[in-house]
């Protein structure tokens, strides 16, 4: 089942999909965060697999500021003048601020729905949400019990702003599966990551995908980066994740 949602939040309002198995009783929720390319067909597919696992998905537009999907009317490409500036466009106005605010009324939207059970919640995200997954986490630790990033990027680096400075208010079980080769998440920061969340003491896996490159996970027609076998791993272990904490 899929349903056409809407989201009232500080700055407007937030537009979805919410996914749920067939059939009565409730389920655990789980929020699914798309990357840069916003909700299409690849992330629907995603999200709507997850659900077939026993969860209620929640799809947000993580754009909504900016507009509705489809959020490219031509494929991105990194490098290229037009994609960088839609890129621009989409990402700047989803600051840290604006994804910590984001939080509560998608977490306050997957409890208040009688299909979705009353435990904890788990999110995912991909690409640059990866940083959004770990935010909500830190934002809402009372009801955020597992949180993953795929293929996430900057989530260590110098500024004030930094995803991982967020670590002391997650109560979470993380997980991180990084790209072999990710410009956006290279070798050191993998390296400073991983010292981070050792010092924070929580529970948490972070490993690398080898042969894996940046957007591996998202199948879709014009993605070189699709690793099928990689991508089929990421999925098993976004599964067990959720089966132990939410379940």
């Amino acid at each position: 089942m899929e349903t056409e949602i809407e989201i009232k939040t500080a700055d407007g309002t937030a537009d979805g999909i919410l996914f749920q198995p067939d059939g009565r009783g409730t389920f655990p929720g789980v929020i699914h965060l798309t990357d840069i390319g916003g909700i299409r067909q690849s992330h629907r597919d995603m999200a709507q697999r997850l659900s077939s696992q026993g969860y209620a998905v929640l799809l947000p537009n993580v754009f909504y500021r900016t507009g509705k999907p489809p959020m490219f009317d031509s494929p991105f490409k990194m490098g290229e003048k037009k994609s960088m500036k839609r890129l621009a466009e989409l990402s700047g106005p989803l600051t840290p601020e604006a994804m910590a605010r984001d939080a509560s009324p998608y977490v306050d939207f997957l409890s208040s729905r009688e299909s979705v059970s009353r435990g904890p919640l788990g999110v995912v995200g991909y690409c640059f949400t990866g940083a959004m997954a770990l935010r909500i986490a830190a934002a809402r630790p009372d009801r955020i019990a597992a949180a993953a990033s795929f293929h996430g990027g900057s989530l260590y680096t110098d500024a004030p702003t930094s995803p991982h400075l967020v670590l002391p208010k997650v109560k979470a079980r993380l997980y991180f599966g990084h790209a072999f080769e990710d410009r956006s998440m290279p070798k050191e920061p993998i390296e400073k990551l991983n010292r981070a969340l050792e010092a924070w003491g929580g529970e948490y896996e972070s490993e690398v995908y080898e042969g894996a490159r940046h957007g591996w996970t998202v199948p879709q027609s014009d993605n070189s980066a699709y690793n099928q076998p990689q991508a089929e791993r990421a999925f098993l272990k976004l599964s067990a994740l959720f089966a132990e904490t939410l379940k």
